[in-house]
Parts: structure tokens; sequence; C-alpha cells
């Protein structure tokens, strides 16, 4: 038996890296399907450590996935499953945002910070394609980087086009298991190929109809990092769902919501029309960012239509 880590998963082949840095193709049985507690479209997901053996011919058998310290999840548009593993066993998230061509909407960041806050893995948030801002984008970035960074999320401003930031980013992936993730088109195998040299990672071109990319990572795959630590890129997402959510604790996945909850009236207080409820009145006062209560309310929608928005 040996012991290895998943590199790429394609739903039905992974590719592992295991001792002495060699990279076996594995499939898992459909006993192994039945025994997925969380019902999701990939029982088996990057950055998994897998208990795997030969198999017939060259392909190995993975008979056993190591316990998880944390993973990102989102709901699956596949009807036939509830969710979809994004990657597993994460130091660090960043997540890249770009202001135009496309346009990140703020719900999709609080929706992936959400995912990330329910497993406590840090979040860094990338803007990218600041060489294509005007005025009107300045001034967005400007309010959005104050939003995040008082609530506690680092916040880096770079282009990618021009290899302006990337430095900075380096030293702060080194030796660490780091996602990237976002939108299509925002700029995420660009920085991988600024990130490893030779890499070649390909890149798409910005729908000029829609103004939104093109799909061109079809799998998530790791990558390792030349100053040690390793990379995982993803699909482009459109939409973000967390998975798995109660609605009565939606609010401590938002810090800014959370800090203010035990002072609320109703020690069950939901935040959304009770009385005396410190978070709306927070929201009122522009204490809490009316994008962020909107994305909250947004949440809280998707399990209770009488709040949706």
């Amino acid at each position: 038996m040996k012991k290895g880590v998943v590199i790429k998963s394609t739903g039905s082949r992974y590719r592992v890296l295991g001792p002495d840095n060699t990279v076996d193709e594995c499939v898992i049985t459909g006993r192994f399907r039945e025994m997925d507690r969380l019902r999701t479209t990939n029982p088996v997901a990057v950055g998994d450590i897998v208990l795997y053996e030969e198999g017939d011919g060259e392909t190995g058998l993975i008979r056993e996935i190591e316990e998880r310290k944390n993973y990102i999840i989102r709901k699956s548009s596949n009807l036939s499953k509830e969710s979809q593993i994004i990657a597993a066993n994460i130091d660090l998230a960043l997540l890249i945002i770009t202001l135009r061509d496309p346009s990140t909407p703020e719900e999709f960041i609080d929706r992936f910070l959400v995912a990330a806050e329910s497993f406590r893995i840090p979040v860094l948030l990338i803007f990218n394609k600041t060489d294509l801002y005007g005025n009107t984008e300045f001034e967005k970035l400007d309010y959005l980087i104050s939003v995040y960074e008082s609530i506690g999320y680092g916040t880096l401003s770079l282009s990618l086009l021009k290899g302006e930031g990337t430095d900075t980013l380096s030293d702060k992936l080194k030796n660490r298991i780091t996602l990237v993730a976002g939108n299509s088109g925002v700029g995420k195998s660009t920085l991988l190929n600024r990130l490893i040299p030779g890499a070649d990672i390909r890149t798409g071109e910005i729908s000029k109809y829609h103004r939104q990319g093109k799909h061109v990572t079809t799998f998530a795959e790791m990558y390792r990092l030349p100053d040690g630590g390793a990379i995982i890129d993803t699909p482009g997402i459109r939409g973000f769902a967390p998975a798995y959510l109660v609605k009565e604790e939606i609010y401590h996945f938002f810090p800014e919501i959370f800090a203010l909850a035990g002072k609320c009236r109703y020690y069950n207080c939901l935040h959304v029309d009770e009385p005396e409820c410190a978070v709306t009145e927070a929201v009122e006062k522009g204490e809490i960012a009316w994008t962020r209560y909107r994305s909250y309310l947004s949440l809280i929608g998707d399990a209770n239509s009488k709040y949706r928005v």
C-alpha cells in the first residue's frame, strides 16, 4: 500500500503524487462512492491524502482517504448530487477578483469567504487587472479594500499582465498548500504562469459579447512552487453557493456580524427584522457595509424564501 497526495482529479481518474515523487494514475471503486457521506460529485478531491495500491496494469486503486483538516465545498450544479469539493487540506486560499473584464460580483466574494470561514481557512483577496482601471474602478477598489481589511481580510492589488505585485505574493505562498479560485477570466492561469516559470498553463480570452472569461482550466490540479509549497488551480466558477449551511449559524461566518450578535436583545436573533438588533442598527449607522449585509440576507434567503433578497 502506498501513501500519496491527489494532485489532479478528472472526476473518474486521479493523479496521485506518491513516495519518491512518483506519479500514479488511480481510480476508485464503486463501493468507495457509496461510502461518500457528504454525497458529493467527487468523493476524492485534489489535496486529499490517500492510501492506494497497485491495480490491474498501470492503474492504481485508491483504498482510503485520510481525515481532511479542511476543504472548500459548494453546492453542485449537478442535480443528482448535493455538493462539490473544490479542494482539500488547504493552508491558504487566494480569491482573485477583477473589477472589469469581467467584474466580480460582491456577493460572489462574500459567499466564497463564508465557505472558507466555515473551515477557518485564511483567505487573501487578490484584486487583479489594475492596469485596466479608470477612476470608477479605482474608487470601487478603495471601497472594497477598506471594507474587507476592516473585517480582517488581507488584500493585494496587482496587474498580472504587467507582472506587478507577484514578488510580494510569492513570499506569502512559501511552504503552503494554496488554493486559487475566482470567476472565469480573472487571471488564475496567468498567476500560475507568473509563479511557476515554464509551467505554460493555457490562458483564455475574454468574451467580447459577455465581457466574461471562458473556461480554460477544466479540472482542479496541484502544481509545485519553485520555493516550496504547492498551488491548486481550479476551474473558473460562475456562481458560488456554500453547502450545508444552517440558517441560524450563517452569521457565524460573517466576522463583523458575529462580533455584534451578542449585543442583540434576543439570543436567537437572525439579524433580519427583530427588534433591538445590534446588527441591523450597525448597518443603519454604516458600521457594517450594506453590501456585506445584503450578502448575508441572500444566504438566509437560500434557506428561507421569506428573507430572500
